[in-house]
């Protein structure tokens, strides 16, 4: 079966630092085109930051310069390296693999910025 889990989430105060990771694990993780979303209370879901196998990167304008994206396809994890982070980074994060034609989703982590 296919399952991404991710963790990392958290509490933290505004100017902080939290890492998100996601593990993969039921295909091929390098060959897939990963993802983070993020989605706060009464807002759509919305995509944060993305990485292909290739390594080619975008990042939502809310986050350039603080977030980073990574992946260790030896691990098949996915990481979001979170820093300087604000009250408005509140939200449930989602991890997203997309391995044409298929897309799997994570459960989600919560991460609180107070």
């Amino acid at each position: 079966d296919v399952q991404l889990v991710e963790s990392g989430g958290g509490s933290v105060q505004a100017g902080g630092s939290l890492q998100l990771s996601c593990k993969g694990s039921g295909f091929i993780f390098r060959s897939c085109d990963m993802a983070w979303y993020r989605q706060s209370a009464g807002k759509e879901r919305e995509s944060v930051s993305t990485i292909n196998a290739d390594r080619s990167t975008t990042y939502a304008d809310a986050v350039k310069g603080r977030f980073t994206i990574s992946r260790d396809n030896s691990k098949s994890t996915l990481y979001l390296a979170m820093n300087a982070l604000k009250t408005d980074d509140t939200a449930v994060y989602y991890c997203q693999a997309h391995c044409f034609p298929y897309t799997y989703w994570g459960q989600g982590t919560q991460v609180t910025v107070s």
